[in-house]
């Protein structure tokens, strides 16, 4: 076997690494395929030297070549007698595993062995195949660091793996270390592994195409409510294009009735100075008749006008008028705002309801995974049992199912916060109120709590608020209480969430992060905490249960319902719902 491995290496071309072919020999000696050498020497004839691509002797001239016959017979007699081509071969690069036994630059290993923890090349694995002292060596396909699979302590190598330990090691390891432990050869455990391999790719198998077929029903859902809302952004635009004109139409008719009534008046008042003009000029005719016959000399001519002339004037046909100098539009003003008031408000209410219609489109609603086995189905039992549960309420009969009893505690209570109505009300007052010291309560924000903490279940309840602003909220018992500054404030830390009530506006609150909200004025605000489900949801009560806002966190511990009010004479209270 050493003799044909030595033959294949002997008679193979230096250059293209296979069986020599018209053999030709230089002048070092070394022999080569008549065409790669040729080639090689092709590309240096502009330098006019030539040399030995494996020792590097350089000749000058170039070369004769001429097959060497007695080689060539050589190479066709091996051939008859069973020797075949060297297998064709790459070098080891970067991220291969190289041939151990290789001398020089290695070939790329394509086995690995086990026993002899080492990497073979094609070449110098055939023993392996061949030899009968290889037989038992168990072969694989070539990896890297052998030394992996011996035994740090005995440099065995690691055949064995301990159940108890999860770990894989030798025999000796069994007899000593690992000698009361639960051990299996490591191929039974691949075995067992193997299985469990496979269920998991299965079911990965499995998960992706569910979410290949979610990423389509995605894909269509997305391109459907793309082009809804393309065509209703048209229609949308073609309605109010139309409302647009509407205005427009109402605009130019107020200004054309003004004009209208401006021309009218203005013409009619011309009219009426023109009468009054011609009757100006007439008395001032009549009145200079007068005078002239008041200043003649002449007796007789006195007394045959004075008849005439001094009859009194005709009264006329122009009735008195009186004059208003004080002439403005002034009411017509008013009205055109109090319509553009009135439509703003309109539409800011429509908007509130456009907007949650606009929001309930989504592409995908989250439902939380199905459980796949029964470590999953007691965690499910144990954590998350809310999803057993009814489904969030529809309307107030509904939320009042589940309405809960709350009072307020006077140890947390601010002392410039008055309670009453047996502890359901909170005021605040400018005078201080005789509270006793306690560590619960808070120094400077005026804030109280309820007695109760909430948790693990739903409730409801019911706020009413006057005065100026309130914030309606819940926390953790751990929020400070002696601070001046506003982290001590319901929503203004990572331990509560509120809601800020204020004549004109809303402001939900959390971690000092607020959202402003867009509503109408709701003289009792609804609060609902689903405490396993994070849901803390604040609504409008009126004929409907609008929603103002929504909290979605996960709740680590019991909360406290909480408010903050301020201004003179303002006030929360409890509602009573049974």
């Amino acid at each position: 076997m050493a003799s044909k491995v030595w033959s294949e290496d002997r008679f193979s071309c230096p250059v293209c690494l296979e069986l020599l072919k018209d053999p030709v020999a230089i002048p070092c000696g070394h022999s080569y395929c008549m065409g790669c050498i040729k080639n090689c020497w092709d590309q240096t004839d502009h330098t006019g030297v030539y040399s030995c691509p494996q020792c590097r002797e350089t000749f000058t001239p170039r070369p004769d070549l001429c097959r060497n016959t007695m080689l060539a017979e050589v190479v066709e007699e091996l051939k008859k007698t069973g020797l075949n081509p060297p297998p064709a071969q790459s070098y080891a690069g970067p991220g291969d595993v190289p041939c151990d036994f290789c001398t020089g630059r290695k070939f790329k290993a394509v086995k690995s062995c086990l026993t002899c923890l080492a990497s073979y090349c094609e070449t110098h694995v055939k023993p392996h195949y061949e030899g009968a002292a290889f037989k038992r060596h168990k072969l694989i396909n070539a990896i890297g660091d052998l030394e992996q699979k011996l035994c740090a302590e005995h440099q065995r190598v690691l055949e064995v793996f301990c159940r108890t330990d999860q770990t894989c090691i030798c025999w000796l390891c069994t007899d000593r270390e690992h000698k009361s432990h639960n051990t299996v050869s490591a191929e039974t455990e691949r075995t067992g592994k193997q299985k469990q391999l496979g269920e998991t790719q299965t079911e990965i198998q499995q998960r992706i195409q569910e979410r290949l077929k979610e990423t389509d029903e995605m894909k269509k859902a997305v391109e459907s409510l793309k082009r809804s809302a393309c065509i209703e952004i048209k229609e949308s635009e073609k309605i109010f294009t139309e409302l647009i004109r509407s205005i427009e139409k109402i605009h130019t008719e107020v200004i054309e009735l003004i004009g209208a009534n401006e021309k009218a008046a203005v013409n009619q008042a011309e009219g009426r100075m023109k009468k009054l003009e011609q009757e100006i000029a007439e008395l001032r005719r009549r009145n200079a008749e007068l005078k002239q016959l008041s200043e003649t000399e002449d007796h007789i001519h006195f007394l045959k006008n004075f008849q005439s002339l001094c009859a009194p004037p005709e009264a006329g046909d122009l009735p008195s008028v009186t004059v208003n100098t004080d002439i403005s539009f002034g009411a017509v003003r008013k009205a055109v705002s109090e319509l553009k008031d009135h439509i703003e408000d309109f539409c800011k209410g429509e908007l509130v309801k456009i907007t949650k219609t606009v929001n309930k489109v989504a592409v995908y609603s989250l439902q939380a995974p199905a459980p796949r086995n029964r470590a999953e189905f007691l965690k499910l039992n144990k954590v998350a049992d809310y999803r057993l549960q009814a489904p969030e309420p529809r309307n107030r009969a509904e939320f009042l199912k589940y309405s809960c009893q709350l009072t307020l505690d006077p140890n947390t209570a601010n002392r410039n916060l008055c309670l009453s109505e047996g502890n359901r009300k909170v005021t605040w007052r400018r005078e201080t109120q005789r509270y006793p010291d306690h560590s619960e309560r808070f120094e400077s924000q005026p804030q109280v709590l309820c007695r109760e903490g909430l948790s693990g279940t739903r409730c409801y309840w019911e706020i009413e608020c006057s005065g100026g602003g309130a914030d309606i909220g819940v926390t953790y018992k751990g929020i400070s209480r002696k601070g001046g500054d506003r982290s001590c404030g319901l929503g203004f830390n990572d331990k509560s969430w509120s809601v800020y009530c204020s004549d004109s506006s809303y402001t939900a609150r959390h971690n000092n992060n607020e959202t402003a909200i867009t509503a109408p004025r709701y003289p009792r605000i609804g609060v609902y905490l689903d405490f396993n489900a994070g849901t803390l949801s604040f609504y409008g009560v009126s004929d409907t249960m609008t929603l103002l806002h929504r909290f979605q966190t996960t709740f680590t511990e019991p909360l406290y319902p909480g408010f903050w009010v301020w201004g003179s004479d303002s006030s929360v209270t409890i509602c009573q719902l049974n």
